[in-house]
């Protein structure tokens, strides 16, 4: 069988949170029953496993970056993915150290064979065990494509996997593993018909990662957030190490190439103190709000240097943090164009924070669209009217545009937010007219920003590095 007919396939099993699709009961028991009859290849994983409602696929990246800079066979598993299935799996097998500073070895997507391959092989073993009556229906989207990536890491013989959970903790599918460590990034409303209606219920459902006697590295912030996963590390009588330490004391200019000193954003230059020396971090990944992600990653490193036997050096955290890859995060591609999965209000709020540091005088176009299960009136606030052309900003503009996901926000809904705030907009039909649009209305030296879903910046970016 194919890759098209995997992929295919695959989406017919329909997500998790789509409607109306009857809402999908979660449930770690069904997702054991179809990994033990894989023959529990997670069980063969030293994993790392990261929660957070923002900035887990930042901290996640960043830390197996790391990890292949050190030499480790590494895996690294993110949800969702912003053009190929393929992106959510990637492996490092080697890299070396010389001359104290660690070559760059890129974590690459699982190729389209192995994923056809295992995919049929998760599909066919979990229709048997429907109609064994071992499970009551087939696995969903993500449960399969978890159980597709737990065989092809325990094939390749991963030293270390880096895995971000998809929603909440708890109950999702990656929480079958048995985490060496876990990590809670930032924690926000999000999800809250499933997760709970306060940040106190989220903290909780995203603790849920947490293991007797384990270790949690995390980093304090929401007051609720804070009680919540305290009081869990607590009752488990877990190790908690604070991340806080590794947050910069003091930045720096020297050291950014040529594209990164003329970007909007400039990525992340500082320096810190690691186990008694300095450590420089240079990381790609723009915005301040990154830098609590770029100190759980380095706190996760020391913590698997120092206590889990692993030969990370400093040299190889400073090369991991500097070759991240993670695109469409406060990601600048010239000449007009930047990228920002601000998904929720927290993330929107984090957009708002970087644009804030731009010249007011430079004209700016916001193409926007997001899920409808999105707090997309608290988004409109944050965010429209940075845009507003009837408020002192005349050249600037929006638009809204479609999404090709069966959870889109309407057109109607997407302006009538807008209206709500008596601010301007256009649409378009898709993400494509959304980008010709825009260059047809700002102005030269401006600036396009697209953001609102994964799944719009997604088809933007994907649209634009097209050759």
């Amino acid at each position: 069988m194919t890759y098209v007919a995997a992929v295919d396939h695959l989406h017919g099993l329909g997500q998790e949170l789509a409607s109306p699709a009857p809402r999908r009961k979660f449930d770690l028991a069904h997702m054991r029953a179809l990994a033990a009859a894989l023959g529990d290849p997670q069980k063969q994983l030293p994993a790392v496993l990261i929660a957070g409602t923002n900035g887990k696929g930042s901290t996640a990246a960043t830390l197996a970056s790391i990890c292949a800079a050190a030499g480790l066979r590494t895996a690294l598993y993110t949800s969702p993915h912003l053009s190929r299935v393929t992106e959510r799996i990637r492996t490092a097998e080697t890299a070396e150290v010389k001359d104290e500073a660690a070559e760059a070895f890129a974590l690459r997507e699982i190729s389209e064979e192995d994923f056809a391959r295992l995919y049929f092989l998760v599909d066919e073993t979990a229709q048997r065990l429907v109609a064994t009556g071992e499970l009551p229906h087939a696995p969903s989207f993500f449960e399969s494509l978890t159980a597709l990536a737990f065989l092809y890491f325990s094939e390749r013989k991963v030293e270390i996997a880096i895995l971000e959970v998809g929603l909440g903790g708890r109950l999702d599918a990656t929480n079958i593993v048995d985490p060496m460590l876990s990590v809670i990034t930032d924690i926000a409303l999000d999800h809250q018909e499933y997760l709970g209606e306060t940040i106190a219920e989220i903290a909780r459902e995203k603790a849920g990662i947490l293991r007797p006697h384990g270790t949690l590295v995390t980093l304090p912030q929401h007051a609720e957030a804070n009680q919540s996963i305290g009081g869990a590390a607590l009752a488990l009588d877990v190790h908690v190490m604070d991340a806080a330490e590794f947050l910069p004391g003091r930045s720096f200019a020297h050291g950014l190439s040529e594209q990164a000193a003329t970007a909007p954003l400039r990525p992340n230059t500082y320096e810190i103190l690691l186990d008694g020396e300095r450590l420089h971090v240079r990381s790609p990944l723009a915005g301040e709000h990154q830098r609590r992600n770029i100190a759980l990653a380095i706190a996760a490193a020391a913590e698997l240097r120092n206590n889990k036997g692993y030969n990370i050096t400093n040299a190889a955290i400073e090369a991991g943090i500097a070759n991240t890859s993670w695109p469409a995060r406060l990601e600048y591609l010239p000449p007009d164009l930047l990228l920002d999965v601000a998904h929720n209000p927290a993330g929107a709020w984090a957009l708002r924070a970087a644009i804030a540091t731009l010249p007011e005088q430079r004209p700016r176009t916001l193409i926007f669209s997001c899920l409808r299960d999105k707090d997309l009136t608290e988004m409109a606030r944050i965010l429209f009217p940075l845009f507003d052309a009837n408020a002192g900003r005349p050249r600037d503009h929006i638009i809204f545009t479609l999404i090709d996901n069966p959870r889109a926000t309407s057109i109607e809904d997407l302006l009538k937010s807008a209206r709500v705030l008596e601010i301007p907009a256009h649409s378009a039909a898709n993400s494509t007219e959304a980008m010709t649009l825009a260059r047809s209305l700002t102005p030269a030296g401006g600036l396009i920003v697209a953001t609102g879903s994964i799944y719009l910046v997604g088809a933007v970016r994907e649209a634009v590095l097209e050759p």
